[in-house]
């Protein structure tokens, strides 16, 4: 299968898929109403920008998913929601280094770009913008951009500097595509509250759309790092989706103290151990403020480590209405 490519550059087209890769996140089969061809691909903000604006002397309105490539169906997902609204949508793949803190597996981390693209073919992406670090971070980049409020505790404090790589890259991504939407799922619940406070206090003319976690059979939710999980690991990750439907429950049950429900969700996380829990927090939905009773819809985040892979996971509690 050809791909058209425009301006590309040869370091995007690198790593090609593993085994190990195919066989954790199979791709749907062809939607027969979508491109049959891989989308064409450009490295340079001059090509896509040019790209784009033909698309909007036409009228269309313009969609955009961020991504850093290894795409899953948590991804496509997106995509199709994009296609679904828009008449044309970019698709951005791109390891964004600033977001990693110096810990972190950024030289490890998953990078399939033709397997990408494969997956890409029946998800209606219209083009795909890949750049190398030099067309994102120029020579003497010095401006970054420091969200408050959302981006403070939780991931925040656990991953000094992260929000800081996430808001900058989001920043000049949607100014380099310059998107009517732009689609992020929940499983990333705080960096969507961050990217949501970034857009509205810089008037930025961009509508954040919110899609579901999209989740595995046993409820663990679909994440580019779920590739590094050996298989005992895995089995004990699927802890994370039962730590939250336990929170359901207890809160379906009638439980509203906060700490009580904090707890019995450390427990079943705790019941897979090996396994270092970074938080379980019960927190407003808007704010990530701690709530002490669930009175209304509350977030439950939680964070986790299995053989040093870092897992992250949330759930809406809603009490039910008398």
């Amino acid at each position: 299968m050809s791909t058209q490519r425009i301006n590309i550059d040869p370091r995007v087209a690198q790593n090609a898929p593993t085994l190990r890769w195919a066989a954790l996140y199979p791709i749907r089969t062809r939607d027969a109403n979508l491109p049959s061809r891989r989308p064409p691909v450009v490295a340079t903000v001059d090509a896509l920008r040019r790209a784009v604006r033909a698309e909007r002397r036409a009228g269309r309105r313009v969609g955009f998913v961020l991504t850093m490539g290894a795409l899953h169906e948590g991804h496509l997902s997106l995509v199709r929601a994009a296609s679904e609204e828009c008449d044309f949508t970019v698709v951005s793949i791109y390891v964004n280094p600033s977001q990693f803190t110096p810990a972190e597996d950024l030289a490890e981390y998953p990078r399939t770009f033709e397997a990408d693209l494969d997956a890409l073919t029946p998800c209606g992406a219209n083009l795909v913008f890949a750049p190398g670090d030099e067309e994102v971070y120029r020579p003497g980049h010095a401006t970054w951009v420091t969200v408050g409020g959302p981006a403070e505790p939780l991931e925040g404090r656990f991953r000094p500097g992260h929000f800081r790589g996430v808001a900058t890259v989001v920043l000049k991504l949607f100014e380099m595509v310059q998107p009517d939407a732009a689609y992020f799922g929940r499983k990333d619940y705080q960096q969507l509250l961050v990217i949501r406070r970034m857009a509205a206090d810089l008037d930025l003319p961009v509508e954040v759309r919110a899609c579901s976690t999209v989740r595995e059979s046993d409820g663990l939710a679909m994440s580019s790092r779920n590739a590094y999980l050996s298989p005992d690991a895995r089995r004990r990750a699927s802890a994370l989706p039962r730590c939250l439907g336990r929170a359901e429950a207890l809160v379906a049950g009638g439980e509203r103290d906060a700490e009580q429900i904090a707890r019995q969700m450390r427990e079943v996380l705790q019941a897979a151990a090996p396994l270092e829990i970074d938080y379980v927090v019960l927190a407003d939905p808007e704010t990530l403020q701690p709530v002490a009773q669930v009175v209304g819809p509350t977030v439950a985040l939680l964070a986790a480590r299995i053989e040093g892979t870092r897992l992250i996971d949330n759930t809406i509690l809603s009490p039910p209405t008398d």
